[in-house]
């Protein structure tokens, strides 16, 4: 199995490199992912990058046969990055949008799971427009989230985070009534954290795909066709050979992948 180099550049503003053997430049495939998003990429207490991201980054590059440097970068500076040649390719639970796509391409999704609202427990909150009007709800800035507040739940006052955690913490301490974010990763990250009894997912499923997109995929610089193509494939060949279930199993106890295409 090839060794695959971890550089760690960014928020922490820390580095770090596992030994990988020496190839050339052209050949490396550099990956940004945020390393703030359990359980689908997050920084572990020994500094290293972990997820299901982090572990679907490892097994695509083998599949293809290229060398991979994973680059931590915030959230909001993901597109413009890949824009200023930072990283090659993202993947970073980015949901595929037709708003994304005006900027960059995509591969097929590599999974995709539902957007919910959490609140604390006997909130008395209702999914509505009328039921969240003037209401402080929280999202991360620059998410499909983001924009499906914006468009469907204007009247509330929108708070925006750079991270979910900042988010979360808000929620827990009363500054908001409710936050929006990926089902799982609320689950995941909240309900069973410590203290994480005290809140329920209300409403049901979102459902929007003109702002929730059809998935999470990996996204590159328009004009890379061929390696758009060849991650595409690898996707549905871990599928079908049993890496992605491997993969799956170790976070979550259904297949994240959701609904095969009609």
């Amino acid at each position: 199995m090839r060794k695959i180099r971890l550089m760690l550049a960014s928020l922490l503003g820390l580095a770090m490199t596992m030994a990988l053997p020496s190839a050339k430049a052209d050949d490396v495939l550099r990956v940004a992912t945020e390393g703030a998003y359990p359980p689908f990429n997050w920084i572990d207490s020994d500094g290293s990058v972990k997820g299901f991201d982090v572990d679907m980054t490892y097994a695509l590059c083998e599949k293809i046969g290229r060398e991979c440097e994973l680059v931590v970068q915030d959230w909001e500076g993901m597109i413009p990055g890949l824009l200023a040649k930072k990283y090659d390719i993202i993947i970073a639970s980015m949901s595929i949008t037709d708003e994304r796509k005006k900027k960059v391409d995509f591969t097929g999704k590599y999974y995709q799971t539902p957007d919910r609202f959490v609140a604390r427990k006997g909130s008395g909150l209702e999914v509505t427009a009328e039921g969240l009007n003037g209401k402080r709800i929280g999202v991360q800035r620059a998410t499909t989230q983001h924009c499906y507040l914006d468009k469907f739940h204007s009247d509330a006052e929108i708070v925006l985070y750079a991270v979910q955690e900042d988010g979360y913490s808000d929620l827990a301490s009363g500054r908001i009534v409710a936050y929006v974010a990926d089902g799982i990763q609320i689950e995941e990250a909240l309900l069973k954290s410590e203290g994480g009894d005290d809140f329920e997912l209300i409403g049901s499923v979102l459902d929007d795909a003109g702002c929730l997109g059809e998935g999470a995929g990996i996204a590159l610089r328009k004009g890379n066709e061929e390696l758009r193509d060849q991650l595409t494939q690898a996707i549905q060949d871990m599928r079908a050979d049993g890496t992605y279930k491997s993969i799956n199993d170790k976070y979550f106890s259904f297949d994240v992948y959701g609904a095969e295409p009609n």
